[in-house]
């Protein structure tokens, strides 16, 4: 293990501190323009909320996160080297699903950033005409979420791209009743992204 981690330990030997690492990692972004205190506290924001969010996104978090680096990196080596087998990613107990809940959400979050630049809109034109008092419940479009909400359980067609085009269909769909085990059955469906003409047999 120390063998394969050795090329990157020498190409690392110009970096002595924790300083010159985050100045490191900001100069390959966008803060390279930055003075260096400013880079280091964009590379420190960046450690924090970007990177590996679903360990920790609070600034006492570093530990956690060096250690789940450290697990991933020994698990590629150890696989590179032939310790142990390499993951299959397949394998359906390493998936994550889509459940109700984030996908309502995700669809909500949609939804009121539309009802918000509507808003908005309606606002800024009574402003701007120099209505002398500005009715905010007549801004308020509340049957766009509704109506959104509404649509999407009715169609199945969930979320919009910036093109307006339908991200997914057939997420919300009437459950099958004609007999007990067609409910049982279409409850435990799954939608696996999978191109039909993909010639892969293990998730089939």
């Amino acid at each position: 293990m120390r063998e394969a981690l050795r090329a990157s330990l020498e190409e690392a030997k110009i970096i002595q501190s924790q300083e010159d690492a985050l100045d490191y990692i900001a100069k390959r972004g966008i803060a390279q323009t930055y003075v260096k205190e400013k880079r280091i506290v964009y590379a420190k924001l960046l450690l924090e909320t970007e990177f590996l969010p679903h360990v920790s996104t609070k600034s006492n978090g570093a530990l956690q996160k060096s250690f789940f680096l450290g697990y991933m990196a020994n698990k590629l080596i150890k696989a590179s080297i032939g310790v142990i087998t390499e993951d299959d990613r397949d394998y359906y107990g390493k998936k994550r699903l889509d459940m109700a809940g984030s996908l309502l959400s995700t669809h909500f979050r949609q939804l009121f950033k539309q009802y918000t630049e509507v808003m908005q809109k309606i606002l800024k034109k009574d402003i701007d005409s120099g209505v002398s008092d500005i009715d905010i419940k007549k801004a308020m479009k509340h049957e766009i979420i509704t109506r959104g909400l509404k649509t999407a359980l009715a169609t199945g067609n969930w979320g919009k791209d910036k093109n307006g085009e339908t991200l997914k269909t057939g997420v919300a769909q009437v459950l099958n009743r004609l007999t007990f085990m067609s409910s049982i059955s279409h409850l435990r469906r799954l939608n696996t992204p999978i191109a039909k003409t993909g010639k892969l047999a293990k998730p089939r």
